[in-house]
């Protein structure tokens, strides 16, 4: 296995094939790739600065001692993955090969080479263009086919496949979740929706509700203010994944995560039209209102001039309009009635003048500023403060209003990725560095219900915590924090100081790096929940070649703590609904699962599953195919 990368994602995803695969690793990075922890300063408000201290301390009792190469890892420094140095790192002979390159480019030119080195290695790209992504994944297995004379199309027991993936794209739905009351951790692909949620646990003497079915039990500590988040070392106190039926029943005090719903989503569509505001946006709320009462008068005087001169009704509407725009000749020999009238008219007709200028002033104004960055609302609360639009916070804010969350985007680079997004989807963004005076103010987070912060930098993230947690110590904060032993101190010391109130941090390269290295394996992960930091992977797989599975009930095949079979899919191999596609459109194909499987059901040689597993669990169901090929 060959991992080329520049940061982080690529040491999480090499360790993860190392640890959990049991693979040999070679791993491509720059000279100056070696990660390197950060460390833990910033400028600290003084109503923050004590519990900074103690975020410090707790740091510097974990030690920071730097990792060293384990026995089946190869590391080679390379500043590009370049045709000789894939030829150095044996790339013609490896099984598969991982791009996960910042770049998008970089790793297309990369994958290019390999594909020409080598027609039968398996590939897996890192691309945040999703669209560009489906046309190399195509064009890459093409050339596969091709190469080994199978033809454009056909399989032929070609091993080889090329899997594009986004890091961003596989993090956004359980960091957007992880900040929603009564949203769950989620998981979507193709149309696909999984719904999770974490329960209280039960009172003593009551037993957990499984909901559709219980995917975990939260750590023991969970509850505990001065615990840890359960991570892959906390042994017995740590969260159980997937448990049988004995262990929940007995699982008083801990806390669950439930499959909750399953069901379709189809693709939210962008608000507005090319930029154009709706209708109603165009003017304010008063100058409706002005405008209402003003034609409501018209009426009126139309009304009245009909009674008067006993006239047509559409008659009388149009004497009224002729007085009310001063282009009528005077009432001079008219009836009392009919003059006042006129008088009202042209009263009316000075009243809209004014008013009929205002909403020309107003509906320019609105178009000038449909492009530029809207500023928060007066009076908004209950919103969610996104820190950061680059990659992540990018595609975390496409979820959120997808899900008609309000946002508040905090943005130090004008020119960040995901600016455009902001001003497509209309979301109000505050420019300055959120450790500034007065930033975080301007997002109204005294009044928000959730602090998202998501920049590249963890310091960034913390301090900015820090101090909302100042302003509101029961807002609910996820961190984006990349260093396991960083973030154990940091939520360690969170949850002290706040018991009360919601905290969470997340590693983007951890949520990812499952992914990417079932891609490698060669199986398609539909996509991975956190359950505290221990991940929880979906897969669809073939039930043929794992003795796991094939022959086996639902029942029978199910092994706790390890996997467990939750649908079972009966469309088309080649008859998936690509992404963007709605299900209402002609021609498109059925989701083909089927989720209520009795456990008595004999799962066969033909048959598709989506099962939930774990890391080893799944590296397991791997283990066995590989060796049941080989004694084939």
């Amino acid at each position: 296995m060959i991992v080329c990368g520049d940061d982080g994602l690529a040491h999480r995803l090499a360790a993860e094939l190392r640890g959990v695969y049991g693979e040999q690793v070679t791993l491509v990075v720059p000279p100056s790739g070696r990660r390197v922890r950060q460390p833990v300063v910033g400028r600290a408000r003084a109503a923050s600065a004590a519990l900074l201290d103690r975020v410090s301390a707790a740091v510097n009792r974990t030690g920071t001692g730097g990792a060293e190469p384990a026995a089946n890892e190869q590391i080679v420094e390379a500043s590009e993955a370049t045709e000789a140095v894939l030829t150095d790192v044996g790339a013609d002979r490896a099984a598969a090969l991982a791009l996960v390159y910042d770049d998008d480019e970089t790793n297309i030119r990369a994958a290019l080479t390999a594909r020409r080195l080598n027609p039968r290695i398996r590939l897996v790209l890192r691309l945040y263009n999703r669209r560009l992504g489906q046309h190399i994944e195509e064009l890459l297995d093409q050339t596969a086919a091709v190469a080994a004379g199978t033809g454009p199309g056909a399989g032929g027991g070609l091993d080889a496949s090329t899997t594009v993936l986004s890091d961003a794209d596989t993090a956004a739905p359980a960091l957007a979740a992880t900040a929603l009351v009564g949203t769950s951790k989620v998981v979507q692909t193709e149309g696909l929706v999984l719904r999770a949620v974490e329960r209280q646990p039960p009172r003593p003497g009551e037993v957990a509700d499984p909901g559709l079915c219980t995917l975990a039990l939260l750590s023991a500590t969970s509850n505990d203010p001065a615990g840890a988040d359960g991570s892959e070392g906390s042994g017995e106190q740590g969260p159980q994944l997937l448990p049988d039926e004995t262990a929940v029943a007995s699982a008083t005090g801990r806390g669950t995560v439930v499959l909750e719903q399953v069901s379709y989503s189809g693709p939210s569509l962008p608000s507005g039209r090319g930029g154009v505001p709706p209708f109603a946006s165009l003017f304010s709320r008063r100058l409706r209102w002005s405008l209402a009462g003003l034609v409501a008068c018209v009426l009126a005087l139309a009304v009245a001039l009909m009674f008067v001169t006993g006239e047509h009704p559409l008659y009388a509407t149009y004497v009224t309009l002729l007085d009310l725009f001063g282009i009528n000749d005077p009432a001079y020999h008219e009836s009392t009635g009919r003059q006042v009238l006129q008088l009202l008219s042209g009263l009316v007709g000075l009243l809209l003048l004014p008013v009929l200028l205002a909403a020309v002033l107003e509906a320019l104004g609105t178009f000038r500023s449909a492009s530029a960055l809207r500023k928060p609302p007066r009076g908004l609360g209950g919103h969610v403060v996104l820190l950061g639009l680059g990659k992540i916070g990018t595609r975390v804010l496409t979820r959120l209003r997808e899900l008609h969350i309000p946002v508040v985007c905090v943005e130090s680079d004008p020119e960040a990725r995901g600016m455009a997004t902001a001003r497509r989807l209309r979301v109000p963004v505050v420019l300055g560095d959120v450790t500034q005076e007065g930033v975080l103010e301007a997002a109204k987070i005294h009044r928000a219900h959730a602090l998202l912060a998501l920049t590249s930098a963890d310091t960034t993230n913390l301090e900015a915590a820090l101090y909302a947690r100042s302003v509101r110590p029961d807002l609910r904060v996820v961190l984006r924090l990349y260093d396991d032993d960083f973030a154990t101190a940091v939520y360690r010391t969170l949850r002290a100081a706040h018991p009360f109130a919601l905290t969470r941090s997340r590693s983007v390269s951890h949520l990812a790096a499952p992914a990417f290295a079932g891609a490698m394996m060669g199986r398609q992960i539909l996509g991975a929940i956190p359950v505290e930091r221990r991940v929880l992977l979906f897969a669809e797989l073939d039930v043929a070649g794992h003795p796991q599975l094939e022959g086996r009930t639902v029942g029978q095949a199910f092994r706790a703590g390890a996997w467990r079979v939750l649908a079972l899919n009966t469309a088309p191999p080649g008859g998936r609904r690509s992404e963007g596609e709605s299900p209402e459109e002609e021609g498109a194909p059925a989701s083909g699962l089927v989720w209520d499987l009795p456990p008595t059901y004999v799962l066969g040689a033909d048959d598709r599953v989506v099962l939930a597993a774990t890391r080893r669990g799944l590296a397991e169901l791997l283990g066995r195919r590989r060796r049941s090929r080989a004694g084939a």
